[in-house]
């Protein structure tokens, strides 16, 4: 069985771009839902990762009713070769921001949310404060709503952690993103180990709650290397493993080395179980958002099976 296709490549001037195999779909979208959503967001004033990310599943997710928010403005402090949001200077943060993030929550009726955010280095925390305020006001706005925090690595910014995790978020999430070898081409900013370490500390610091991490595939890693990271996660006790297809932005970003079959996902995911993860979702178009809530609850199920 084939586990990576490497189609003919097409050059431009900035980078060898591969065209999307057949199993790469996003469906355009058109329902009311889509619509309403799109207006709740709008009208909220917020940023979500939906857009600024050109995610692939934002037409599936929106027609449900479904958004990722991203805090802290549109402007990342980091210039990672995977990412489409824009690099820069961020503006001053809006401490409006946290009560429009919640009243939108309310307003989209969410059961589970997820909060993501630029990396903001510039800040003295990283942004764990604004985080913390966020998660806050939420359950004041809406007390049954879970919430999953996908944070930056808080590099160098000691403490950080602990106030998030001082709000109790239902689920942990820092990826990885990739293997070690390819960091300092792909995320040149951060250390592998200080993202480990953040989900292993995360966990000691709060045992009850749900850790996360992701990776994208298709950057030039070897399936040796991926096995590596999948035995370094499960030594940080991390529950919860992302596996999708890394789709190039633009041309001025990392490109695509290969495309993973559904079938090599499927036998990356029988991998990822055998080693432990309680669960695992691996596919071409999985992300670290998409379907949160409907795993979020076969987690808590799955966690209570673990313990009777």
């Amino acid at each position: 069985m084939s586990e990576i296709r490497h189609p003919e490549k097409v050059k431009n001037k900035e980078s060898e771009v591969l065209p999307k195999p057949k199993w790469i779909r996003s469906r355009i979208p058109s329902s009311d839902t889509f619509k309403s959503t799109k207006e709740i967001i709008k009208k909220g004033n917020v940023v979500t990762v939906c857009e600024e990310a050109n995610c692939p599943n934002l037409g599936e997710c929106w027609s449900k009713k479904h958004a990722t928010f991203m805090i802290m403005g549109d402007t990342c402090t980091r210039a990672c070769a995977f990412c489409n949001v824009k690099t820069g200077k961020p503006e001053a943060l809006d401490q409006f921001e946290p009560y429009r993030v919640s009243q939108t929550v309310k307003n989209l009726g969410l059961d589970h949310v997820v909060i993501t955010s630029v990396d903001r280095d510039d800040l003295g925390d990283g942004g764990a404060l604004h985080f913390s305020k966020t998660i806050d006001l939420i359950r004041q706005a809406t007390p049954k709503t879970t919430i999953e925090v996908l944070t930056p690595d808080f590099l160098r910014k000691e403490g950080s952690l602990e106030v998030v995790l001082k709000s109790k978020p239902d689920v942990f999430n820092h990826n990885l993103e990739t293997v070690p070898r390819l960091y300092l081409s792909i995320r040149p900013g951060a250390r592998y180990f200080n993202s480990l370490k953040i989900l292993s500390d995360a966990k000691d610091i709060m045992p009850e709650v749900f850790t996360k991490s992701g990776l994208m595939l298709g950057l030039g890693e070897t399936k040796d290397e991926i096995m590596q990271v999948m035995d370094d996660l499960r030594s940080a006790h991390v529950d919860f493993l992302t596996l999708g297809q890394y789709l190039q932005p633009t041309r001025k970003h990392a490109p695509i080395k290969d495309f993973i079959s559904p079938e090599g996902f499927s036998r990356y995911k029988e991998i990822a179980e055998s080693k432990g993860f309680l669960m695992v979702s691996s596919s071409p178009l999985t992300r670290s958002s998409h379907h949160a809530g409907d795993d979020f609850l076969k987690l808590k199920e799955l966690r209570v099976k673990e313990s009777s």
